[in-house]
């Protein structure tokens, strides 16, 4: 599998555009984890956060 048809597949089972998947750099797993790894996830929370602080909510009285 070239790293186009992988860019595609990807694309097609996550409804994101290919160049979206190229953007963010899949690539076939060679089993090798010694490499960089990113973790979406952690990125996404990074990426969320509050414009304004929230005042903290004391319900019980």
């Amino acid at each position: 599998m070239t790293t186009n048809d992988l860019n595609r597949a990807v694309a097609r089972a996550t409804g994101e555009t290919v160049r979206t998947i190229k953007h963010r750099g899949f690539g076939p797993d060679e089993g090798d984890e010694s490499g960089p790894y990113i973790d979406w996830d952690d990125v996404e929370l990074r990426r969320n956060t509050s414009l304004f602080s929230q005042p903290s909510v004391n319900r019980n009285p």
